[in-house]
C-alpha cells in the first residue's frame, strides 16, 4: 500500500448545540470540549488529537461563529476568524433531526471567507432523524455549495465516524507527524480543569449565567498522602448571580463541587480536594483588564 502519512488540522463550524463539542469528544475518545446545552460554552481554542498510523487530525474547537454583543464577544469572533484561516478542513455541522434556517445559512456564506480550508458538510444526529428527514437535509445541504464531501454521522452512537475521519483525513495534506502519540490536547490542565468547573456550574442555572460565568484555578498542592488539594474561584458579574450560584444555604455550590471533583479525578486520575469560591468581577465580560486575568 504504502499510503503517504497526513495531518493537518479541521474546525468543526454550526450552529449552537448542534453536536460540534460531542463530536470532537466521540473522535478523539475522551473529554476534551466541554459539552453543555447552552449556546456559546466554547470558549477556547481546544486542541484534540486524534492519532492513526497513517496521519493526525488536530481538532480545533472553536467558540460559534455569531454576531457580537459585548467585548468577550469581539474577541471570541476575533479568535474565531485566526482559528478559521489556519485549518486546512472545516467541517459544517448542521442536525439532521432540525430544518435548514438562517443561522446556519449565515454560517454558510461566512466559509466563504476562508478560501484556503476545504469544506466538509457534516450532517449531525441522524440518530435522531427519520431516513426522509435524513434526506432532505442532505439534498437541502447540496444546494448550498458544492462541497469536499457529505457525511452523516451520530457522535452518540458512534455511526459512520470512521467514515468522517478517513474523509477528512483523506482532504488533509500530506505531512509529517505534528504532535507526540501520547498527546490528546494542548490544553494546560489548570485550564481543563477549570473548565470542568465552569461545566458543574452551568447545569441546570438560569439562563442569565452561562456568559457571566468564569472559573479559574488558584493554586493547587499535592499533600503527603497523594491527595491533590485544588483551590478554585467561580466569577460572576453581579451579587444577584452570586447568590443563584451558591444556592440555599451553600447547596448548589456543594453540588456543583462534588460534580467538578469527580469529572477533575477522571481527568488527573489522582484523588482531589476541591475548595470553590464565588467572586464578583462587576461587568468582566466588558472589562478589557478583566478579560486578561480570566485568559481571554
Amino acid at each position: 500500500m504504502g499510503e503517504k502519512y497526513r495531518a493537518g488540522f479541521v474546525s468543526f463550524v454550526g450552529r449552537p448545540n448542534v453536536g460540534k463539542s460531542t463530536l470532537t469528544n466521540a473522535l478523539v475518545g475522551e473529554k476534551i470540549a466541554i459539552t453543555s446545552p447552552k449556546p456559546q460554552t466554547t470558549r477556547r481554542v481546544i486542541r484534540g488529537v486524534l492519532h492513526r498510523d497513517d496521519g493526525q487530525l488536530i481538532i480545533v474547537d472553536t467558540p460559534g461563529i455569531h454576531r457580537p454583543r459585548t467585548l468577550l464577544g469581539e474577541r471570541l469572533n476575533a479568535l474565531v476568524e485566526a482559528t478559521l484561516g489556519d485549518v486546512d478542513v472545516i467541517g459544517f455541522c448542521v442536525p439532521a433531526n432540525e430544518k435548514l434556517g438562517p443561522g446556519d445559512r449565515f454560517i454558510n456564506e461566512r466559509l466563504n471567507d476562508f478560501p484556503r480550508a476545504k469544506k466538509v458538510a457534516v450532517l449531525t444526529k441522524v440518530d435522531q432523524a427519520s431516513n426522509s428527514q435524513i434526506i432532505e437535509q442532505l439534498t437541502q445541504l447540496g444546494a448550498l455549495r458544492d462541497w469536499d464531501a457529505v457525511v452523516p454521522i451520530s457522535a452518540v452512537t458512534n455511526e459512520q465516524l470512521e467514515v468522517l475521519t478517513n474523509v477528512l483525513l483523506e482532504l488533509m495534506p500530506e505531512s509529517a507527524q505534528l504532535y507526540d502519540d501520547d498527546t490528546t490536547t494542548e490544553e494546560r490542565e489548570d485550564d481543563r480543569i477549570a473548565e470542568l468547573i465552569r461545566e458543574a456550574a452551568l447545569d441546570g442555572v438560569r439562563e442569565e449565567l452561562p456568559h457571566s460565568l468564569a472559573a479559574m484555578v488558584d493554586d493547587r498542592e499535592e499533600r503527603e498522602d497523594g491527595l491533590l488539594e485544588i483551590y478554585a474561584s467561580l466569577f460572576v458579574e453581579r451579587d444577584s448571580q452570586k447568590g443563584i450560584v451558591i444556592g440555599k444555604g451553600g447547596a448548589r455550590l456543594r453540588e456543583v463541587g462534588e460534580r467538578a471533583r469527580k469529572e477533575i479525578e477522571q481527568l488527573l486520575g489522582a484523588k482531589v480536594y476541591l475548595s470553590l469560591r464565588v467572586k464578583v468581577l462587576k461587568e468582566w465580560q466588558r472589562d478589557p483588564k478583566a478579560l486578561r486575568k480570566l485568559g481571554f
